[in-house]
């Protein structure tokens, strides 16, 4: 694999070095580009359990805890929340809400940027469809999408895209991972596009310049593309949009309070790998489905053996040991990938949605606990990394703890 560029992160930013400009767009994507609505269903909202009173406190010694670093020393949540340039932030412990905070304007009701989290809701899907017989994972996408015949996506396997096993360069450029982010987010956002820009104006077109770099399935490669091919194959599999299978499969089953969306590109297609925006109280409601092996109540919504099989295991011939995408390459390799999904690999077998600029869903069944975390954090080796996964399991281990005691 190429390595990044360090000054990689300062081009094509138009703005993105400011927290303020990243939260613009984080909290408010459906008024800058054209969306598309992920319906909430015609049922009633399911209430979430709380144990917070009227005033918003529910366990307020979480303030106080204290939070490891990964370089020594120790930071309060309210330290935390300032570094990460945080949102919103939720915590769910045996099924109850214990502690929930908005910042910056966000409130409860406002549909949040979920960026590359979304990947994770995608790699859900196309479970529940394998598992319903609907979608081989050993079949090449040409066979759903024979347009892209000759690319790297095309010529791949449905378990490459799942797993981020593809190498792939773009119009013959060197691929630098910052760098095709960003002409990605060109594609989708013509606001983000340089002055002389002359490249794909859509997802499709732009996967169609993808050539493969080398053999898929014997790599990874933290790549949108594979999603963007992926999601593709589901809307001919089912004939659905993204919104509509996301809103029939998932949305429409955990009793959303909001609907969420879609932001799309100029073709009217959804950008399925970073584009999808939701409140944190209904990615938590996923999260607690998902916790609670599939089902809401009496119902259930995703196969329990698709829920349980986010972290069965990596298939034979993908790493076992993968960085998340913003680590720097001298960071140790201590996370898996299955689905689209990162697995920390600790001792409550978690798994994580997780998205630039701090966007985190985290399900740890073993500790009862489901978090969810919107930032506006800018992504620059300037910025120090915050360590959100380890105050997570803080969390949870405390939380574990006083039920015990």
């Amino acid at each position: 694999m190429t390595e990044a560029n360090p000054l990689s992160d300062l081009l094509w930013t138009r703005g993105y070095t400011d927290p303020a400009w990243i939260r613009r767009f984080t909290s408010a994507g459906r008024e800058l580009s054209p969306s598309r609505r992920v319906w909430r269903g015609p049922g009633g909202r399911r209430e979430l359990p709380t144990a917070l009173d009227a005033s918003g406190a529910g366990t307020p010694e979480l303030d106080a805890l204290p939070l490891a670093l990964d370089g020594g020393g120790t930071v309060t949540l309210p330290e935390l929340f300032a570094a990460a340039q945080t949102d919103a932030f939720l915590v769910m412990h045996r099924g109850s809400v214990v502690y929930e905070r908005y910042l910056h304007g966000t409130a409860a009701h406002t549909p949040h940027f979920n960026a590359s989290a979304a990947k994770s809701y995608v790699g859900l899907m196309a479970a529940v469809l394998a598992h319903q017989g609907l979608l081989d994972r050993d079949a090449r996408t040409t066979a759903y999408v024979p347009e892209l015949a000759g690319t790297a996506f095309g010529e791949a396997r449905i378990q490459d895209l799942l797993h981020m096993g593809t190498q792939v360069t773009y119009a013959g450029r060197p691929f630098d991972k910052s760098i095709e982010a960003q002409r990605y987010f060109a594609v989708i956002a013509p606001r983000m596009r340089p002055y002389d820009h002359n490249g794909p104006a859509t997802i499709r077109e732009h996967l169609l310049t993808a050539r493969a770099a080398g053999a898929p399935g014997t790599a990874f490669r933290y790549e949108n593309g594979n999603v963007e091919a992926l999601a593709e194959v589901l809307r001919r599999i089912t004939g659905l949009s993204t919104s509509a299978l996301l809103g029939e499969l998932l949305w429409s089953g955990i009793g959303a309070e909001e609907d969420a969306y879609y932001i799309l590109d100029g073709d009217g297609v959804e950008a399925a790998s970073g584009g999808f925006s939701a409140t944190a109280r209904d990615v938590a409601r996923l999260g607690e489905m998902l916790r609670c092996r599939g089902a809401v109540g009496d119902r259930q919504v995703v196969p329990e053996a698709v829920a349980a099989g986010v972290v069965s295991g990596v298939p034979d011939g993908y790493p076992r040991r993968v960085r998340l995408p913003a680590a720097p390459a001298t960071s140790p390799a201590t996370l898996s990938y299955h689905d689209l999904w990162w697995i920390p690999n600790d001792a409550y077998g978690s798994f994580m949605a997780s998205g630039i600029h701090g966007q985190r869903l985290f399900v740890s069944p073993g500790l009862d606990l489901v978090v969810v975390h919107f930032g506006s954090q800018v992504v620059s080796p300037s910025v120090p990394v915050v360590p959100l996964v380890q105050a997570f399991l803080r969390i949870g281990t405390h939380l574990a703890s006083a039920v015990r005691a």
